[in-house]
């Protein structure tokens, strides 16, 4: 399980080092790829096939679900981290998330998400009502 909130660089050459904590639960090889809200998934090997046969399953027929299937694989890599605990970040993915230097990975559970410092103040700035979203939550059965 990823939890925590890490605040790191991006150097020269696209790469990140990957929180020590986040590490141990990736394994050497795990998959990144375009994430909702402007930001990147990074998912160990093991959730990124759980999510790949869900994926699968849905209807070809349907219009959303080719243009989720697309947005998830289109923007997704395989990417090893090296004996420094860097990974390369593919500069598609650089530009998608909107990261210039300074980058906060934070820990959702299942996945990490790897956000551009402005963008995940601008997220935190905004006027959520968690209130509201707690009751929405239990209509989920949460």
């Amino acid at each position: 399980m990823f939890i925590g909130e890490y605040q790191h660089a991006l150097d020269s050459k696209n790469r990140i080092i990957i929180p020590a904590k986040f590490r141990e639960g990736l394994g050497n090889k795990f998959v990144i790829t375009k994430g909702l809200d402007g930001c990147l998934y990074v998912y160990p090997m093991d959730e990124w096939k759980k999510l790949e046969e869900k994926l699968k399953a849905l209807p070809l027929t349907n219009r959303d679900a080719r243009a989720f299937v697309r947005f998830f694989f289109s923007g997704a890599a395989e990417i090893e981290i090296d004996k420094q605990g860097r990974a390369l970040i593919p500069q598609n993915l650089i530009e998608y998330a909107g990261i210039t230097k300074e980058i906060v990975s934070i820990g959702v559970s299942t996945r990490i998400e790897l956000w551009s410092k402005e963008k995940w103040t601008e997220y935190n700035e905004q006027n959520i009502d968690f209130d509201e979203i707690a009751e929405k939550m239990s209509e989920l059965g949460i």
